[in-house]
């Protein structure tokens, strides 16, 4: 038997190809001359900088309510293309060129002529759906609004869209996920995942440019966790509470995964470079969202997280930084 998202997402097919029509049958790839990037930590720099570089967007506006975080994530997308520049694998040209294209503002109001927004902001329901209703106000009818949750349903995000109307899709059928991985410049995946509004032109939309990006897109369902996070937060979790439990101490339970299975880190270390803070949010959104008792995270990752240990960012987790 069909499922009852699979029924729903048919039902609104048609009502969604009809909104695509009007808001953007015209416009291809090559009219987004301005994207909006939203949060200047390192995923938000990281996603503006690949966009500025690669995709070689004309504007890429970055936006962020800390001017000294603007700031700071400024200096770390310089110290990037200086890397770049040593390393001979661009060019000077080519590194002042991308750095051109980046601007920066605390006004989210100047994503007001924006074709593509792009939001990187911590893993909070609330926030997230406060941002994307002022988008549905201020952002152009034809623009893609896009979030990077790594957990957080894409319906709900839409829904915050179309508080006046439910029935609207005039938006909600531009919002989806473009799911970067961490760190953005470095690694080729990019999960894509749609809302139960979310029309197939955003989809494609969302796919063009991810990979005019150099990015290699997957596409999952809106389902907790999507699928990266749905398999890798439960390792992580399980190899916490491995240590948590005495079953081996943290450099043998990292040694021998990646030893034994040939990857490039351990799950504590692992842990440490996402952010303990972010893995018991997705944690967190896993048990809820699915009540399965498999997905409760674990005791110590809780009160690391309690003792502002919160991994590399802040300077200690499972290991020192």
């Amino acid at each position: 038997m069909a499922s009852f998202e699979h029924l729903a997402r048919q039902a609104l097919r048609s009502a969604n190809s009809t909104v695509a029509r009007k808001f953007s049958t015209s416009r291809n790839l090559a009219e987004v001359q301005k994207l909006g990037v939203i949060g200047a930590g390192q995923m938000g720099l990281g996603i503006a900088l690949v966009a500025a570089q690669k995709a070689q967007v004309p504007v890429v506006k970055v936006i962020d309510n800390s001017q000294a975080s603007l700031d700071k994530g400024l200096k770390f997308a310089d110290k990037l293309l200086e890397k770049d520049v040593a390393k001979q694998r661009i060019s000077q040209d080519e590194a002042t060129a991308a750095r051109s294209r980046l601007q920066a503002s605390t006004n989210i109001e100047d994503l007001s002529d924006v074709d593509f927004v792009i939001e990187a902001v911590p893993e909070v329901l609330d926030l997230k759906t406060a941002i994307f209703g002022k988008l549905a106000e201020i952002c152009p009818s034809h623009a893609i609004l896009a979030t990077n949750t790594s957990s957080i349903s894409i319906t709900k995000i839409a829904a915050a869209t179309t508080t006046k109307d439910p029935t609207d899709l005039s938006t909600a059928s531009r919002v989806i996920s473009t799911h970067f991985m961490n760190p953005v410049p470095v690694q080729k995946g990019v999960e894509i995942i749609s809302g139960l509004q979310t029309s197939q032109q955003t989809v494609d939309i969302a796919l063009e440019l991810v990979r005019k990006m150099g990015k290699i897109p997957s596409q999952s369902a809106d389902s907790p966790g999507f699928l990266a996070n749905r398999i890798l937060m439960p390792y992580i979790n399980e190899a916490i509470i491995c240590l948590e439990t005495g079953v081996g101490a943290k450099e043998d339970i990292d040694n021998i995964m990646k030893n034994g299975t040939n990857v490039p880190m351990g799950p504590l270390q692992l842990a440490d470079f996402i952010g303990l803070d972010t893995c018991l949010a997705i944690m967190r959104v896993l048990h809820s969202e699915t009540g399965d008792s498999k997905y409760r995270p674990s005791v110590l990752l809780g009160k690391m997280v309690d003792a502002g240990w919160l991994g590399k960012k802040s300077g200690k987790g499972f290991y020192d930084y």
